[in-house]
């Protein structure tokens, strides 16, 4: 019986990956590999009915918690802006400025990418805006076909590091940890991701110009005053944005629901000032974050089920016993992990490695006395890989949604691969250095020694003052029973003479 129940949990572990592998839905796989193997649990004693009386009460806590009303948010922020003409003005602002310099457009799409993925929050935005308004110019001045895709692919996918980006938002929620931290722990990573991408295409360029060449002198129209009127009107309202997303939250005078919710005003605004303010964009952007909310919620409620059951089986400690007893003590842990992730994502998208693993890691990270929110960001920039990496990439996916028929698949699928390598190389850089995140979160601190010698003084006094009103009640009580006493003596000598 001991032997059943000590491999329960592999059991477990590997139906759902054998779900997973059939095709059948994540969300469903989930519920019902719980809900199958918690019946057996129950059958053979390993725990009872009133383990599995708690999943309504789960249920009702995942659909009022609060912090994830920031999805609903920022997905619909996400949506209209992908269609309200900023992407636009930004690309052809910023494309001009470059064009100049040999591999212009390509340092373009990547800031440009880093700008909408603070705004946006959500990788489909991004690699479809981009993808439509930057390819075809890239293609008509001689891009290489793989660099073209692969940098379009891969700035749309620095949405996922840079906040307020969603993945951020989920694994604050699974690790039990601030959004606010998160984002700014976030802060850092992403820095340092656009400036590794730039590195690339500098060296590239280099040796390799024909890969790249510099926009010819017909195609520069824009100088001057034009020219920096259109890069102002892209990226002034864009800052304006981020500020009131990113900036109140992580400044504390908003929560992220609200921070989404200003996000999504704003979204709603910035399409009005380009004229792309309709019922059309409307009811397309609440359909597409209906769509993505109810998917969200559903992995959510079935890796509940899931995770409640792996539990009652001791799950979590046959993890936490494998992972502890790795070689290299935190060092090991984060690599395995890392490398454990890496190869989810060929499978899995970032939501359900996020709702599946991140809460079967984080107790182990904290017995390893890692910092969760240094964990988290480093694991939200190892799930960027997800979208990136054959086969089921779906940024190449979206990619391969609007590219022309002239754009092999082939070429998308390596001009991924170099991209990826720069994404792993920056998992690495923050296995080894934890400072590019917990350097944003790290605060002075507030206590005051002058302040706590202050209230010593005063509490002393008090205690003097109490003291001395003691003595002053004490005193006047004995003055008091001093004149009793004297009364009483006056009376008892006048009373034989009456």
């Amino acid at each position: 019986m001991m032997l059943t129940r000590e491999i329960m949990a592999p059991l477990m572990f590997g139906g759902l990956v054998v779900f997973l592998l059939i095709g059948y839905p994540v969300a469903f796989s989930l519920a019902a590999v719980g809900l199958f193997f918690g019946f057996i649990g129950i059958e053979m004693g390993f725990f009872e009915v009133a383990l599995l009386q708690a999943l309504p009460e789960r249920v009702f806590g995942i659909m009022s918690n609060d912090l994830l009303l920031a999805i609903p948010f920022f997905t619909f922020m996400g949506a209209i802006l992908e269609r309200c003409g900023l992407a636009e003005d930004l690309l052809e602002g910023t494309g001009q400025l470059f064009g100049p310099v040999r591999g212009g457009l390509a340092y373009a799409v990547i800031l440009v990418g880093a700008v909408l993925g603070a705004i946006t929050g959500t990788v489909a935005a991004s690699v479809i805006a981009m993808g439509m308004i930057s390819l075809p110019v890239m293609m008509r001045y001689g891009y290489n076909m793989r660099l073209a895709t692969g940098v379009i692919a891969a700035s749309g996918t620095i949405t996922q590091l840079i906040p307020p980006s969603l993945v951020l938002v989920v694994l604050a929620d699974q690790l039990g940890r601030s959004v606010g931290d998160m984002y700014a722990g976030a802060i850092g990573p992403s820095i340092v991701q656009v400036l590794l991408f730039c590195a690339y295409i500098a060296v590239l360029s280099w040796f390799r110009p024909e890969y790249m060449p510099a926009l010819p002198v017909e195609a520069r129209t824009l100088h001057g005053w034009p020219l920096i009127r259109r890069v102002l009107w892209g990226m002034i309202p864009s800052l304006v944005l981020i500020f009131l997303v990113l900036g109140t939250i992580i400044m504390g005078l908003a929560t992220p629901t609200e921070g989404g919710a200003m996000g999504a005003v704003g979204a709603m605004v910035l399409a009005a000032m380009h004229k792309r303010l309709s019922w059309d964009l409307l009811s397309q952007s609440m359909s597409s974050t209906m769509r993505i909310t109810a998917m969200v919620i559903f992995i959510l409620i079935g890796s509940t089920v899931f995770g409640l059951v792996f539990r009652g089986v001791d799950g979590d400690l046959w993890v936490e016993h494998l992972l502890t007893g790795l070689p290299g003590g935190a060092v090991g842990f984060l690599i395995v992990v890392n490398l454990f992730v890496f190869f989810l994502a060929f499978f899995l998208d970032y939501f359900e490695i996020a709702f599946i693993i991140i809460p079967l890691l984080a107790p182990v990270a904290t017995k390893l006395g890692i910092d969760l929110i240094w964990f988290g960001v480093l694991l939200g920039a190892n799930m960027q890989t997800s979208f990136m990496h054959p086969p089921f990439g779906f940024a190449l996916f979206y990619l391969r949604g609007i590219a022309s028929k002239e754009v092999k698949s082939s070429d998308i699928y390596w001009g991924a691969l170099p991209w990826v390598g720069l994404q792993l190389l920056l998992v690495a850089i923050l296995i080894f250095w934890p400072g590019l995140v917990t350097g944003f979160l790290d605060a002075p601190s507030n206590v005051d020694p002058t302040k706590v010698e202050i209230q010593l003084e005063i509490e002393q006094q008090m205690d003097q003052d109490d003291v001395t009103r003691q003595n002053e009640r004490d005193a006047s009580g004995e003055k008091s029973d001093a004149n009793d006493a004297s009364n009483a003596i006056e009376n008892a000598y006048k009373q034989p003479q009456k």
